[in-house]
């Protein structure tokens, strides 16, 4: 088969690079289902795998990306046949796997999720890991009872990838957002998708968190960890329920239990990674079903393959708003 492109990271002391590469399929690990792929994203894990630091790449030169979609070329797997439009996200892949940012990606079939019906390979990369964790996450909230006549939602970190596909999914689902983000262009974004309320990032982050606190909202769905994390779980309502799956604010979470045993409020982790498969397939059903977002054009930012090396930089920069689709083929 003929060679083709993928970005490499490389590592040469405490100093990353990015480089383009020709390579070709037999440098691919040896595997079940050979992928063409035509769209990947940018998640904030992607953002950490150029960082000399970031904890994400184990090994090098390598291949990144957690997110790809695109058309299965050979199959050894009964699971999946040549033609199958498919996505890939999660496990191992993109951080110690060779990753989405490849013209050609060869994978277990168990990675494989079936492209459901009602979404096309472009929308599923919009999605891509950020709005499959920001689908777990309203599904939580669904499952611990909240309903839209319960009251209002916080959604901190709201302008991100998991954030503003959260807040638009609980829009659809006529759920009263209130998100917060420091971000300028915040509330023009968040009000496209119909989010009623735009706080700033100060609002879930007091100077003092309390063990208890005022009740304002029936649910919250957490991004960012550390201190707005700690702070949601005292402004939840009797019986409520917070879902956290970030920790650009820190990872540690200083908290009581008092929200838990004089509230009853739930607190749900939510995982991307491991999720199991059938799980896994229910939720993307449902983001092409009844949490299926008609606007997802607006929500992204569409690049070239060759713009991702400086995409990747802004990301960890702060330089992103929404969700930057990522065009391979």
């Amino acid at each position: 088969m003929k060679s083709f492109q993928a970005l490499f990271i490389e590592k040469e002391q405490e100093k990353i690079s990015l480089h383009f590469r020709e390579t070709s399929i037999d440098q691919l690990p040896e595997n079940d289902v050979l992928i063409e792929v035509h769209y990947s994203g940018i998640n904030y894990k992607d953002g950490l795998a150029v960082l000399p630091d970031g904890k994400i790449v184990r090994s090098y030169p390598f291949i990144p990306g957690i997110d790809a979609s695109g058309v299965v070329v050979e199959s050894k797997s009964a699971l999946f046949q040549v033609g199958d439009e498919v996505i890939v996200t999660s496990y191992d892949f993109g951080v110690s796997y060779f990753g989405g940012y490849s013209e050609f990606i060869r994978v277990p079939a168990e990675w494989v999720v079936p492209l459901p019906v009602g979404l096309s390979l472009k929308e599923a990369m919009i999605l891509g890991t950020a709005g499959f964790t920001a689908a777990l996450s309203v599904d939580a909230l669904e499952f611990s009872g909240v309903t839209p006549e319960d009251g209002k939602i916080a959604v901190s970190g709201a302008t991100g990838g998991v954030g503003s596909l959260s807040s638009a999914i609980l829009s659809k689902r006529n759920y009263q957002v209130v998100a917060a983000s420091n971000k300028a262009d915040a509330k023009e974004f968040l009000q496209k998708f119909g989010v009623s309320e735009v706080v700033s990032r100060e609002a879930f982050q007091p100077e003092k968190v309390r063990a208890l606190d005022k009740q304002l909202f029936a649910g919250a769905i957490d991004c960012v960890g550390g201190k707005s994390l700690a702070y949601l779980l005292t402004a939840i309502q009797y019986g409520g329920a917070v879902t956290t799956c970030g920790m650009s604010a820190g990872g540690k979470l200083d908290s009581t239990v008092y929200p838990f045993i004089l509230r009853g409020i739930q607190l749900f982790g939510i995982d991307s990674v491991l999720c199991p498969m059938p799980k896994r397939k229910r939720i993307w059903n449902r983001l092409a079903t009844d949490f299926r977002l008609t606007n997802l054009d607006e929500l992204a930012t569409e690049i070239s393959f060759t713009d991702l090396p400086t995409a990747l930089h802004q990301i960890m920069n702060g330089g992103i708003t929404g969700r930057y689709l990522v065009k391979i083929k």
